[in-house]
């Protein structure tokens, strides 16, 4: 597991560092010089430095983690029991095989969602809009007009590819971005029966907006009525093909009993103009419509709802692969250094821990959020300011554990032997706080989730350009008539602290030591 682990790691970093020279965006991998890039703090002038300690430290961390595999004989008897006792724990050992799989989904990236192409073939040739660290523009595919110069619409070429019978469009699964993809307002195919119309087949007549466009894709408008038990009744407008509004009526009962037409030419030839079938109009949120490939629906932005679920997963497990290595490594050093040496040292810390234990923490990571200027806001910001109060419960745990192994025979076999107190601090001292450590983790990564949904729900969190879990469930309770936001994003939210929650007890009981030992 060791040896995986470590090939993984080196993998990863060994994939940024050729991504960054050689302009290629591999998933996961562009993640750590394109945060930072956005980060001002994160680069220096031009070299985002923070790209390169990553990348650096992940291929330093999986070589390492190799080598040891080979030279680090055979594994000790009691993780070999503690890990078998794990998987005993079905619940747990479960939890953690989704929760790896969500983290591999996660880890494909623009593989799985996004608005770039995996890959176009036109004229013979291959290109890979996704992997590329720049955007191509239309002109690049030969369109021409006010339009080259734009970047390229995969979603438009695609449709312009199949019906002219040439070329081809690879995109991902969920061809939309998280974020910054606002989509057209969505509609549906209605049927009339009689004198009646009913959206997609349903049986109660239909009350809303419906329209006929002249290109439903692009959502261009021809008429826009209102029904009301499915017959047209109220307000009708319409534009022409430039979207210029021109023609204005009322309808009662199916029959205009009012109109005002302004175009060129006759007003029966405006109406008889070639569009689709009337269809039911539904603007952001809209519902779920499969049929449109939008399968949870649209957020009051317009963004795809799938797609800024994953994005919001993303943050959530990248924000995690950062702070929790972060406030472990400040919290274990300052713990055991408080444990091991005592003294003026321990009261000191003591007492600021104290000191930070009774701020109310929500409160002042709002005022602290709120003071910093938009233009430094982003994930970074957010996790600094988490992890100034997010040290302190490991820190008090190991300075505990330190005090009480520091007193064992086997730390003064140590010193007898003349080892320094780093050697002791880190090589006795620390391993045999592994079970505390590992136990932690699983707790502390809910706790970053749920801190990280609760500053975006009352709006002191990440900006709009993050997806947010926080940020959808305020946008769900401001629209309850678009239910699917809501539920979408409690059942995410709550399903993955669950599966998290799991693990950490199956970690806790399995790494219990009175499973193993006896006390006499």
């Amino acid at each position: 597991m060791r040896r995986i682990t470590g090939a993984f790691l080196t993998l990863l970093g060994a994939l940024a560092v050729v991504g960054e020279l050689k302009g290629i965006a591999f998933p996961t991998a562009r993640w750590f010089f394109e945060t930072s890039r956005q980060v001002p703090w994160l680069k220096s002038g031009e070299l985002p430095w923070f790209g390169w300690l990553s990348a650096g430290l992940l291929i330093f961390a999986g070589l390492t983690m190799i080598v040891r595999s080979f030279t680090g004989g055979p594994p000790n008897p009691v993780t070999v029991r503690r890990v078998r006792r794990f998987r005993e724990i079905k619940r747990g050992y479960y939890s953690l095989l989704i929760l790896l799989g969500l983290f591999g989904i996660a880890a494909l990236d623009q593989v799985v969602v996004g608005k770039r192409a995996l890959a176009v073939e036109q004229d013979g040739k291959w290109r890979f809009p996704a992997f590329l660290s720049g955007d191509l523009k239309n002109k690049d595919f030969g369109i021409e007009g006010p339009r080259a110069e734009a970047p390229a619409n995969y979603r438009d070429l695609k449709r312009d590819f199949k019906a002219a019978g040439k070329g081809r469009v690879i995109l991902p699964l969920v061809p939309y971005d998280p974020t910054g993809d606002t989509l057209a307002p969505r509609s549906r195919s209605m049927e009339k029966r009689g004198r009646t119309y009913h959206e997609g087949g349903g049986t109660d007549p239909y009350f809303g907006l419906a329209a006929k466009y002249y290109d439903i894709d692009d959502a261009r408008m021809h008429l826009r009525h209102t029904l009301r038990r499915g017959i047209i009744s109220g307000p009708v407008d319409g534009w022409d093909e430039s979207g210029t509004p021109v023609y204005s009526a009322e309808y009662r009962e199916g029959e205009p009993i009012s109109e005002k037409y302004t175009g060129p030419g006759a007003k029966e030839d405006f109406l008889t103009k070639k569009s689709s079938d009337i269809r039911a109009v539904k603007y952001h949120p809209a519902p779920p419509l499969p049929e449109t490939g939008n399968w949870l629906g649209t957020t009051s932005q317009g963004y795809d709802l799938v797609a800024y679920l994953y994005g919001g997963l993303q943050v959530n497990l990248k924000a995690a692969l950062i702070f929790l290595p972060v406030v472990y490594l400040v919290g274990i050093t300052i713990g055991m250094l408080m444990g091991y040496f005592g003294g003026w040292f321990d009261i000191v810390a003591d007492r600021l821990i104290e000191i930070f234990s009774n701020i109310p923490f929500l409160f002042v990571i709002i005022i602290l959020s709120s003071m910093v200027p938009e233009k430094y806001k982003g994930l970074g910001i957010i996790l600094a300011i988490l992890i100034v109060f997010g040290w302190m419960g490991i820190a008090s745990l190991m300075r505990t554990a330190a005090y009480r192994d520091k007193a064992r025979d086997y730390i003064a076999a140590a010193r007898v032997l003349g080892a320094g107190t780093p050697r002791i601090i880190f090589n006795h001292l620390l391993p045999n706080t592994v079970a505390i450590i590992v136990t932690l983790v699983p707790f502390s990564m809910s706790g970053l989730i749920f801190s990280l949904t609760a500053l975006d729900y009352l709006g002191f969190g990440l900006p709009p350009e993050y997806a947010s879990w926080g940020r959808l469930l305020n946008d769900g309770l401001a629209n309850l008539s678009a239910p699917w936001l809501v539920t979408s994003t409690f059942v995410c939210l709550v399903g993955l602290l669950v599966l998290i929650t799991f693990v950490g007890e199956a970690v806790r009981e399995a790494l219990d030591p009175k499973k193993f030992t006896y006390y006499r």
